[in-house]
């Protein structure tokens, strides 16, 4: 947790009112036990009333100054531990918006999702209850100890003894606890992975009859969390009985040794009734220490899966130059590119090489697992090349701002995704300073005006994930949304193929038609889709099987006659 101490920054006011109030307050407490003692020999012991209300009074009177100097410690506690609540998940998401999908993935999204969440919110909780405790515990206790020395050196070096004990006790548990709350954590991870799959996959798991399996799954994962939470529990709850036995035997201890000297007339009644005091503040705040103990250990396991994530550096890193695609010869070109996924058995791509102008339009086919969609992510940059380079404008892309580079560069995947808002403010992800008219052309372009017009126009409602739309219509609106930007290099990686062949062959004239200067790739599995392009880029296992039009690769490419052969009819092969 130490580490996070930079979000307390700003919050220095908070840091010392909070825990000087509360160490106040304990101060204030110590004085009770001094009271009574003295109410007992002296008001009591002198029949004196006068003297036993004053002093009843201030006691009154000191209770609800206490009462209120607790509660604004707990005012400065709460509002620092929000401050730094806040501070730190606003920090750790923007941080892990600059990691490459490799760092997305290598850490799990499951596992980012309960950190960002359900580990933030436990490392600010221990914070609030450190700052709340982090005085008062130790002054009541070092308090309690030093005024029973005071009072009788005997007496102090019993409660020393009995705190110590204790102490040692909370802290031995301590560190096995933070342990288990650590794996604790972890096992949340896959909780939250398995709740998300099958929330987002619900029609899948319907499909296939699979519900009692993921709920034997899911509660397998959730059984795991519960017997790992218990076994934390289990110690924790005996942290208690042994501290309340190590008191005890001390205040035993105490009463024995005070009342030999009371005996001996060493002791009043009135001190012995004040260490006895002292022993039960002491044993408040040990319980109140522990539960910081608990807490703290809970907070120091989440702080530490925090900290791992900021000690992950992108594996990226952002260039400086700015994205021309019109600048050099090619929009995109690959330069003999060969890419690999991390810990994959083999490479994806393999000595792809080829180079689009602007204006015109390459179509990319293959098989399933061929790497159509690899090409399109290293476009992107949301990997970068093992080997070869990816060039835009003649410039390499690990050189260029990757905000430069995805405004030039547009992209619409197979299953796009709608955020909940409208259908304006999912467009304007494209453009953002597009007026209405602006997006209404990218909407007509894309074929979705009939979608808009159905939900009542621009200010129609999107629902999350875009779960108000059929598939197709999704489909219409991202690439919408992509063309309001009017990128330079339009990729679109089987982006329309939840649409009809009409529909799809009307997109492609209209992106023909009004796109003109724009490099486009069309990657598809219909052969109906890219045969009209001015390249055709084959791919067969991740390596170039053929590079020409559709009627060279039909003379040339027995992989590209072999897909014609499959979808088209002999007529429509030659046609």
């Amino acid at each position: 947790m130490f580490r996070l101490r930079r979000y307390l920054r700003g919050h220095y006011a908070e840091c010392v009112l909070a825990p000087s109030f509360k160490g106040l307050e304990a101060i204030l407490q110590l004085l009770v036990p001094i009271i009574m003692s003295e109410v007992i020999d002296v008001g009591i012991a002198n029949k004196d009333t006068a003297y036993i209300l004053l002093h009843a009074g201030s006691l009154v009177l000191l209770a609800f100054f206490c009462y209120g100097i607790s509660i604004t410690a707990q005012y400065f506690s709460s509002k620092l531990a929000a401050q730094f609540g806040t501070a730190l998940r606003d920090d750790l998401f923007r941080h892990v918006m600059t990691l490459s999908r490799e760092d997305i993935d290598r850490l799990g999204r499951s596992s980012l999702v309960t950190r960002i969440t359900n580990d933030a919110q436990q490392t600010q909780d221990g914070l609030n209850l450190f700052f709340r405790l982090i005085l008062r515990a130790p002054f009541i206790i070092v308090g309690s100890i030093v005024a029973a020395f005071i009072v009788d050196g005997w007496e102090g070096a019993v409660l020393l003894a009995s705190v110590t004990v204790a102490v040692a006790i909370i802290l031995c548990f301590m560190r096995i606890t933070t342990k288990r709350y650590r794996k604790t954590q972890k096992a949340l991870d896959e909780v939250q992975l398995k709740c998300s799959e099958n929330l987002e996959g619900a029609r899948v798991l319907r499909a296939f009859c699979q519900e009692d399996a993921e709920k034997a799954a899911f509660g397998a994962a959730a059984h795991e969390v519960r017997d790992l939470q218990l076994s934390a529990g289990n110690l924790s709850s005996v942290v208690n009985p042994l501290t309340y036995c190590a008191a005890n035997i001390g205040l035993v201890a105490l009463l024995w040794v005070g009342g030999l000297q009371v005996n001996v007339g060493n002791l009043t009644q009135g001190q012995v009734v004040a260490l006895v005091s002292y022993v039960s503040q002491t044993l408040v705040e040990l319980l109140k220490l522990t539960m910081l103990i608990t807490t703290l250990a809970k907070a120091q396991a989440c702080a530490s899966r925090i900290n791992e994530v900021f000690d992950v550096n992108p594996t990226q890193v952002d260039g400086k130059k700015l994205a021309d695609a019109g600048a050099g010869g090619a929009a995109i070109a690959f330069d003999d590119v060969s890419f690999a996924y991390p810990d994959a058995g083999g490479e994806s791509l393999t000595h792809v090489s080829f180079s689009l102008p602007s204006g015109a339009t390459l179509g990319v086919i293959g098989g399933t697992g061929s790497g159509k969609s690899t090409l399109a992510a290293l476009a992107m940059r949301f990997y970068d090349a093992t080997a070869g380079r990816v060039l835009v404008g003649g410039t390499d892309v690990r050189d260029l701002a990757q905000q430069s580079l995805r405004q030039e560069v547009g992209l619409v995947e197979q299953g796009p995704r709608l955020f909940s808002g409208t259908i304006a403010s999912n467009l304007r992800w494209g453009g953002t300073d597009a007026d209405d008219e602006a997006l209404m052309a990218a909407v007509a372009c894309a074929q979705a005006a009939d979608v808009v017009e159905s939900k009542g126009g621009l200010n129609g409602e999107v629902e999350q994930f875009g779960r108000n739309f059929s598939g197709g219509q999704r489909q219409r609106l991202a690439i919408a949304r992509t063309l309001a930007r009017r990128p330079r290099v339009l990729i679109l990686d089987d982006a329309s193929s939840a649409l009809d062949f009409a529909t799809d062959a009307k997109l492609r004239r209209a992106i023909k038609r009004e796109y003109a200067d724009a490099a486009v790739i069309l990657i598809s599995q219909r052969v109906a889709a890219v045969r009209g392009s001015d390249q055709i880029l084959v791919l067969d296992g991740g390596r170039v099987a053929g590079l020409g039009t559709h009627e060279e690769l039909l003379a040339t490419c027995e992989v590209y006659r072999e897909i014609c052969d499959s979808q088209l009819s002999s007529e429509e092969v030659n046609r």
